[in-house]
């Protein structure tokens, strides 16, 4: 079987590799030079519209020499005149890596358990792991002298949330999320956050209310309260009064802290354009850096020899 990539702690001993690699590709000049990828094709299945996503991964895979091929939802059989297993086995004849970005997370293990190429979870129900790895980066660089960050969460208990707290606790972070009753993270996700706060020293546990979650904090991150999908849950906003990230929301976080979104945005909404646009917000550096996350990422599941050989071919020292 081959490696697969659904949730971010599939390589939780790469982690901060990965995110060093995502570094040196974003900046180092040469970076260019070195392209992985070379003659190798990427498939890209689409169910869900994207935008980060899709054009990440399309200018990511170019960017190292290999050819990017998006499948959309209506363009396929996938699941419906043809089996998820099927399909699998038919595209890895064809390509070199799959990313997947649908509904169901066990669609995209079930894509992950019959193929015989790495599969990557774009984004699922689930899980978004690409979106960690991203954020992780952000966070390391607007504040690399903070080896223990404090990171809180306002909002829904989603896909994004799960994997932002195995990514921060992982890496030995603190981890306070504030959810409204009834949209709490999954309990097992945060029993695997949890185990891996006991080994790397961080922390995660539940705010009573935003301004508790905010407290000090590092790191502020919010998203969408209503996912793509589930648009017509109209009733589901009036659970989150009181979780709107505002200015004066803000106020009592450490002064240096940073605010994040994974994007899209619904402004005045889960987020105020003040903070959305303010001097604290990191939003635009987090969406560029899903491109180079993910350039490392592509590069160490579809061929490790060259993320071995990566500082020996750059220069990198200590690599």
């Amino acid at each position: 079987m081959a490696e697969r990539f659904l949730r971010v702690d599939d390589l939780v001993e790469d982690l901060d590799r990965l995110l060093s690699w995502g570094e040196s590709l974003k900046n180092d000049p040469e970076a260019g030079d070195f392209l992985p990828l070379i003659d190798m094709t990427v498939a890209s299945i689409y169910e869900k519209p994207s935008t980060r996503t899709r054009i990440s991964f399309e200018v990511g895979v170019k960017q190292l020499g290999g050819h990017p091929m998006a499948l959309g939802a209506n363009e396929m059989q996938l699941g419906h005149k043809e089996s998820i297993a099927d399909t699998a086995n038919v595209l890895s004849r064809y390509v070199q890596g799959i990313t997947h970005r649908g509904f169901g997370h066990n669609d995209v293990a079930e894509l992950a358990e019959s193929s015989t190429v790495p599969v990557i979870n774009a984004l699922s129900d689930e899980h978004h792991p690409c979106q960690a790895i991203a954020d992780m980066m952000t966070i390391r660089e607007f504040a690399p002298e903070v080896e223990r960050q404090k990171i809180a969460w306002i909002g829904d208990g989603n896909n994004v949330l799960h994997d932002l707290m195995l990514a921060a606790t992982i890496l030995g972070h603190d981890v306070r999320y504030a959810t409204p009753d009834g949209h709490e993270p999954l309990s097992s996700v945060v029993s695997d956050a949890e185990a891996f706060a006991a080994q790397s020293g961080g922390t995660v546990k539940r705010s009573s209310s935003a301004e508790e979650a905010v407290e000090d904090a590092t790191v502020i991150y919010t998203d969408v309260f209503v996912s793509m999908g589930q648009e017509d849950d109209k009733n589901k906003l009036q659970d989150f009064e009181g979780y709107s990230v505002t200015g004066d929301l803000c106020s009592s976080a450490d002064d240096d802290h940073i605010f994040l979104h994974c994007l899209p945005a619904n402004r005045g909404v889960e987020v105020t354009d003040e903070v959305m646009d303010g001097p604290h917000s990191r939003v635009w550096d987090q969406a560029e850096n899903r491109l180079h996350a993910q350039k490392s990422l592509l590069t160490r599941l579809l061929n490790d020899a060259a993320w071995d050989t990566y500082g020996e071919v750059m220069g990198v020292e200590g690599w």
